[in-house]
């Protein structure tokens, strides 16, 4: 095989590499450089004594990104160095990307990224690579190290817990928008009556942030009370596509600053995630999402600053 078909080939593989480097370390940049590496480390291996180039790919990226995992656990004590999950945006209107497609592997929602990131690097490559890319736990066990046995308990754990904290959205896009929208309509008209139908009772708000664990609203009355506090806060939010599930992109004038990831289960919301961190918004690809002030489909919230941090910023 020479260096040109061994390019190609690669090239074939790389849309599940990254797809896999993804859900591992929930970042698209970490999961490029994972790729990219395994790419060097298979230009200095003699492909000729390589059985299946897709499982030795696959699994040279997993340990990449387990390395990396356990590197990031390293440096948490530093709360520069503390790492958020990167949810895809993509415009609602265009549909889900091609390439964001490959990346979100079948398995939508915010919620499941921010769950993968509470689980210990190796139950999250066992759940990953075995749930989601039906790995042989054989070769998953050889990676960590670890018996087949351990390995497959790793992932049934992971399982448990991906289960009961991060259900799967309801499929019909239609119908997940139906409810973002009337949440917004709700908050926008101070109605806390119909903030609460459109919630969860077992609600979550999760503010995500970089030093420590995210700020948190429990329930929905909770939620719906700190949604009112805000309703006047972004002066327009856009509907937008947040890892293939509805939610919307806050903008201040013509600047996105914050992204809200809604998981909807049987029409009602039981999880809203906020990343309105400056960095980590700056680093999203929100193309196609604007703030077009006079659009019918933009919803206008009138929020004063100091009363908006309760919600968007999480604070109880």
């Amino acid at each position: 095989m020479d260096e040109l078909e061994l390019a190609e080939r690669f090239e074939r593989q790389r849309p599940q590499l990254r797809a896999v480097a993804y859900r591992i370390l929930g970042s698209v940049a970490e999961a490029d450089d994972a790729v990219q590496e395994a790419w060097l480390r298979l230009q200095r291996t003699d492909a000729a004594q390589i059985d299946s180039l897709e499982a030795w790919l696959t699994t040279v990226v997993a340990r990449i990104c387990l390395n990396l995992l356990r590197s990031r656990r390293t440096r948490s004590e530093q709360p520069l160095d503390s790492w958020l999950p990167e949810p895809i945006v993509d415009d609602p209107a265009a549909g889900t990307d091609p390439e964001h497609e490959a990346l979100l592997a079948d398995a939508v929602g915010i919620a499941l990224q921010v769950v993968l990131d509470t689980l210990s690097p190796a139950a999250r490559l066992a759940f990953v690579l075995h749930d989601m890319f039906a790995v042989p736990f054989d070769e998953i066990a050889e990676m960590l190290q670890r018996s087949p046995q351990t390995t497959r308990q790793l992932a049934s754990r992971a399982r448990r817990r991906v289960r009961d904290a991060a259900p799967p959205p309801d499929r019909d896009l239609t119908r997940q928008q139906a409810v973002v929208d009337a949440y917004f309509a709700a908050a926008r008209d101070g109605d806390l009556q119909a903030l609460v139908a459109v919630l969860d009772p077992d609600v979550v708000l999760r503010a995500h942030r970089r030093d420590g664990d995210p700020l948190t609203l429990h329930g929905a009355v909770r939620v719906a009370e700190g949604a009112m506090s805000a309703r006047r806060f972004a002066p327009y939010v856009r509907p937008a596509l947040i890892n293939g599930a509805a939610g919307v992109v806050a903008f201040d004038g013509e600047q996105p600053f914050a992204v809200l990831a809604f998981t909807v289960v049987n029409d009602h919301a039981v999880a809203i995630d906020v990343f309105n961190d400056p960095e980590l918004v700056a680093k999203l690809d929100i193309r196609g999402i604007t703030s077009e002030r006079h659009s019918a489909s933009v919803i206008r919230l009138q929020v004063a600053p100091t009363d908006a941090a309760k919600v968007v910023r999480g604070a109880p």
